[in-house]
């Protein structure tokens, strides 16, 4: 059986991507185009969660890939579809880019 998706802090998240010694994850947005638009993290991927079946190739052979969306409520139930898919180590952002926002980077936009 899969491991269940790890939750991952937006301060932990941002550690991990300063550290240059740990290989870095696959961070996979899966919010609307609008809201990728509006702010995302930098270097992320986005494919929307509907697209998320039928756009599987597209992730490569990830080690670690991080869910993303504007909470952590859509990108959880990504996770889980992951994990069942076995696709590497899957993580989950507890909270979202909004988190993301309130924790790390003040300066990104909010909605």
């Amino acid at each position: 059986m899969a491991s269940p998706p790890v939750p991952l802090q937006a301060r932990e998240l941002a550690d991990w991507l300063a550290d240059a010694q740990r290989p870095r994850p696959l961070l996979l947005d899966v919010r609307e185009e609008w809201e990728f638009e509006h702010c995302h993290l930098a270097g992320a991927m986005h494919v929307p969660m509907a697209q998320i079946p039928m756009r599987m190739g597209e992730l490569g052979d990830a080690a670690d890939i991080v869910c993303i969306c504007h909470h952590g409520v859509r990108s959880l139930q990504v996770a889980h579809y992951l994990v069942r898919q076995c696709q590497g180590k899957v993580f989950n952002l507890q909270g979202g880019v909004e988190a993301w926002a309130q924790d790390v980077d003040p300066a990104m936009p909010r909605y």
